[in-house]
């Protein structure tokens, strides 16, 4: 048996406590499976306004938190443990930084502090780890919010994690902690680390960028995403420094919750469908046209789409293309909320056209029915590190959509009349009429390729990816990472 690991795992958000993306689904489901395996792992959360104190553990002293020459600052910490596990998640407290209305901005936009913030959160996480006496072997960060982190204990923590190793996993690189060069000085790195081979990007401080450099591994939540990142199609003007650090990057596909994501046991479904038993689907798709007020018809193609109305998701060729595709006898229900734009402009589409339904906002009881009452799922991204929403149809049997670009290309593969292959509907550019053309093969397969439909719907349901698989793959990492950190086999 592998040595056990000591591992503490910081994020932003972790399911169910706050979710904006796929980071928290990771946060929430990957400790776990490394609990599994044997390891002693924690997690560390910020405590934001709407977590409820009273539903957790306070513990009885405060945590004392250096930030340069503000001065120290102190925060309460909470602990409770993570949905049907034993992996304690703590929770750090500080009202001034994290008892505001939302994560990481508001309407007017991004919060003009979050370099503080987050720089406050990845030193309370070594500073908890100290309190504790838990000493990691692996320090596990996440995105750019907890990018500081493998500076941070290298440098400023140095004696106190002199033999513990750091993994950067990047969930999306869009996002990479841009800020002013002055949060150097309340890190406390020393001002050598402010060049163009860690931290300093354009004269300003790019977190993210400083936490490759620093990480002894780093990791993405794809094999493609991590190709695609070396490029600069992808690279948002990192692909440069990835590809100089690439001896150290891995591409580990995200695993599913399938607990949470199965048709056979699903509470939220009207009734409960397996790949051995499908006409409970058919049932699921009746109660679905008639909550969004669609016509009752099993025989027309119903296409899914839950997700952010934004940019990265494909939303704009959606746009362009859905008065086109609605011309034809199909049926679309999509559930999401982002960009005003988008959310004014499809609710004038449902209210002009009858095959089309929209539910602005989030709800996951009606994710879950969307997934269980749909024929094929739409997800069209411009660019996707890993999604999750194409595994959750394949397991619902609502057959994908997409673009082949990251973890969509990873996990979707493309129908083939010929050999009667595939679980899935791909297109490669970045373009209306691929979306629409391709919305449309998928449409006439389900009308006149019934057999070889249902063929697919069966194979896709029996399709697995699993967070055991994933978190093996993360333990190779990190013995990867402590033997680069150490010197030595571990």
């Amino acid at each position: 048996m592998s040595e056990k690991l000591k591992i503490v795992f910081a994020a932003a958000e972790v399911v169910p406590f706050e979710k904006t993306g796929g980071l928290a689904d990771v946060a929430g489901a990957l400790p776990k499976a490394l609990e599994k395996l044997g390891h002693e792992i924690i997690v560390v959360m910020p405590r934001y306004y709407d977590i409820d104190r009273a539903a957790l553990e306070k513990l009885p002293a405060p945590l004392g938190v250096p930030m340069g020459s503000r001065g120290e600052f102190w925060a309460a910490v909470y602990k409770t443990t993570l949905l049907q596990s034993k992996v304690e998640i703590y929770f750090i407290d500080y009202e001034a930084y994290f008892g505001r209305s939302g994560l990481y901005g508001d309407a007017a936009g991004g919060y003009t502090d979050n370099d503080e913030r987050f720089v406050f959160f990845s030193k309370a996480v070594l500073q908890l780890c100290k309190m504790l006496c838990f000493t990691p072997d692996i320090i596990h960060a996440n995105d750019w919010h907890t990018a500081a982190l493998p500076l941070l204990a290298k440098t400023r923590f140095v004696h106190d994690f002199a033999y513990t190793a750091s993994v950067l996993t990047i969930h999306n690189l869009q996002h990479q902690g841009y800020c002013h060069k002055s949060i150097v000085d309340v890190m406390e790195v020393g001002w050598e680390h402010f060049n163009p081979h860690e931290l300093e990007s354009l004269d300003a401080v790019n977190l993210l960028k400083g936490g490759i450099a620093a990480a002894d591994a780093v990791t993405t939540v794809s094999k493609k995403y991590a190709q695609e990142i070396q490029t600069p199609a992808f690279g948002f003007g990192l692909d440069g420094h990835i590809r100089a650090h690439s001896h150290k990057l891995f591409g580990i596909l995200n695993g599913v919750d399938y607990e949470e994501w199965n048709p056979a046991s699903d509470s939220y479904l009207p009734v409960t469908y397996d790949v051995d038993g499908m006409s409970g689907k058919q049932v699921c798709k009746k109660t679905l046209q008639e909550n969004f007020g669609l016509p009752v018809l099993p025989e027309v193609p119903l296409i899914g789409f839950v997700g952010r109305f934004v940019e990265q998701k494909g939303i704009e060729l959606i746009a362009a293309a859905i008065h086109g595709l609605l011309d034809h006898d199909i049926q679309v229900v999509m559930l999401g909320t982002g960009e005003q734009w988008a959310e004014a402009f499809f609710s004038e589409v449902a209210y002009h056209r009858k095959n089309f339904a929209l539910h602005v906002g989030y709800s996951n009881a009606l994710a879950h029915q969307i997934e269980a009452g749909s024929d094929m799922f739409l997800m069209p991204s411009l660019f996707e590190p890993c999604g999750l929403n194409q595994i959750y149809s394949l397991r619902y049997g609502a057959l994908p959509i997409v673009r082949a670009v990251g973890g969509l290309d990873d996990t979707i593969v493309n129908y083939d009349a010929v050999h009667g292959t595939g679980n899935g509907f791909k297109f490669y550019d970045a373009a209306v009429e691929a979306l629409y053309h391709t919305v449309l093969w998928a449409a006439g397969v389900y009308r006149n390729e019934k057999e070889a439909f249902e063929k697919m719907q069966r194979y896709a349901m029996q399709e697995h990816f699993s967070w055991e698989d994933a978190a093996v793959e993360y333990e190779k990492v990190y013995r990867f990472a402590l033997e680069r950190k150490n010197g030595k086999e571990t």
